[in-house]
């Protein structure tokens, strides 16, 4: 009697600990990663930050289930350079990816490296991802061909690329190659919103639209407008799609899923300019069981905290020279904050010799919660549109400028002639950044230490543009 009282207790001690491994076993388990990026998408164009003429159901989706954050800003508000810091966690003047057109150098580490390393199977899909260099011209083709200099099939598992009706497909091809009991981790690129806008199905009524406060309100404009709009509506399309494949994949408690825009919409004052629309983006994350429903977050967040979120959700070691920091802690607590200053560069736009300002601008940004300086080392440049310049609503606001009928507000934000130096914005009374505060005595002291901080990075990141506070500022 007594044995078989001592071989119970003994069946259900076993059980009890392989219970206790299982459970330890699942919450120790890699989450798979799938990582979506719109293309040119500022913030606030989605339903989910209450912008009252878009309707984006499912990306919503992934706020209500998951995180929503306020205050996310890409490393650059250009495409190849934000990617190169999403791809590292580390700035783009550190990395030395400066240049529109360059590939990413050989030996700067990429994060998907990393997680094939600690057992993930990876892979980039969609839209062309920009980091393995531009294929033109034939001399520019050679140089790369010779030296190797195209790494992303060696970097990861599975690269295809493909139109956003093909990503679809695309995902369903790479979970099938994915090894059996290995985690994995997607990289899914979609076009839309980019320019040329031709999503006419999903575009709103113009005429019932609202115009941001700092775009002047003509026919031409608006119906631009309705343009990007009706992209990002056929985008949620698509991004439904996805996340419908996720679950019928049986894929959706163990897969964080993170959404942000690459960098700011080709629209007034937004891509390619350091402004607010330039560079800050929507950004959304779904965790089950690691994010509480409906959180949302203040927290600043930079392009380069990407890279090590995702290998620290793995159980990877951030490499030192990763100066992103991990977001996982305002998963856990919206409230946290990983940091108080973002930095951000502009670098030359395009791969061709420079024709307008757009191509050949450089600039420097970095800012607080509260107050924001913009380092324009081109000063002399005027401000020029990037991929917009030939739009109806461009040129009809050059014809309004030219006949002097241009309200002056708008004239001054475009058509100035050359930009300050410095400018100095007051995020919190002064969202639309109107008002340079550089000179104005009573905000010295913050432009003292936004220049002071401004320079720390850049001496640290090798930053070649002459520093903000020279010498002779002593």
């Amino acid at each position: 009697m007594n044995r078989i009282f001592e071989f119970k207790n003994y069946l259900v001690l076993f059980l009890s600990l392989a219970l206790f491994q299982h459970i330890q076993a699942q919450s120790t388990k890699q989450p798979n990663i799938i990582f979506i990026i719109s293309d040119d998408h500022s913030f606030p164009f989605l339903g989910a930050y209450g912008h009252p003429d878009l309707r984006t159901p499912n990306i919503d989706l992934l706020a209500k289930e998951g995180i929503l954050f306020n205050k996310a800003y890409t490393t650059a508000p250009q495409c190849v350079l934000s990617r190169a810091s999403l791809m590292t966690g580390r700035s783009v003047v550190d990395i030395r990816m400066t240049r529109f057109s360059a590939p990413l150098p050989t030996d700067i580490v990429s994060y998907p490296e990393l997680l094939r390393e600690a057992g993930y199977y990876t892979g980039l899909s969609g839209r062309g991802f920009h980091l393995d260099g531009s294929r033109t011209p034939p001399e520019t083709e050679r140089v790369f061909e010779e030296h190797n200099l195209r790494t992303f099939q060696k970097r990861v598992d599975f690269i295809k690329s493909g139109g956003d009706k093909q990503v679809l497909g695309i995902f369903n091809e790479f979970i099938q190659q994915v090894p059996k009991g290995k985690p994995f981790f997607l990289q899914v690129g979609y076009s839309d919103p980019h320019r040329i806008f031709n999503a006419t199905a999903y575009e709103p009524d113009p005429a019932n639209i609202s115009v941001p406060e700092d775009m002047p309100n003509i026919p031409e404009l608006r119906n631009d407008l309705a343009g990007y709009y009706g992209e990002i509506q056929r985008l949620d399309d698509h991004v439904g799609l996805l996340l419908q494949a996720i679950d019928d994949h049986g894929l959706r408690e163990n897969t964080l899923v993170i959404f942000i825009g690459d960098n700011g919409g080709a629209l007034l004052r937004g891509k390619g300019t350091l402004y607010d629309r330039g560079i800050h983006v929507p950004l959304l994350a779904r965790w089950p069981g690691k994010i509480k429903p409906g959180s949302v977050s203040d927290a600043l967040i930079s392009g380069e905290d990407i890279a090590p979120t995702f290998l620290s959700a793995a159980g990877v070691q951030i490499p030192e020279n990763v100066t992103g920091k991990s977001i996982l802690p305002v998963f856990s607590d919206p409230n946290n904050s990983i940091r108080e200053y973002v930095f951000a560069q502009r670098g030359a736009h395009g791969s061709g010799l420079p024709t307008n300002s757009s191509n050949f601008d450089l600039g420097r940004t970095v800012f607080s919660k509260n107050y924001k300086l913009i380092y324009n080392a081109l000063w002399q440049l005027p401000y020029h549109p990037v991929d917009f310049a030939n739009r109806p609503f461009w040129q009809k606001l050059t014809e309004l400028q030219a006949r002097g009928e241009l309200d002056e507000r708008f004239s001054k934000l475009f058509f100035s002639g050359h930009r300050p130096i410095f400018e100095l914005f007051d995020l919190n009374k002064d969202p639309y950044e109107y008002e340079n505060l550089i000179g104005q005595p009573q905000f010295a002291e913050e432009e003292k230490v936004l220049k002071a901080k401004l320079q720390e990075w850049m001496i640290l990141n090798q930053d070649y543009l002459p520093l903000p506070v020279p010498p002779s500022a002593r």
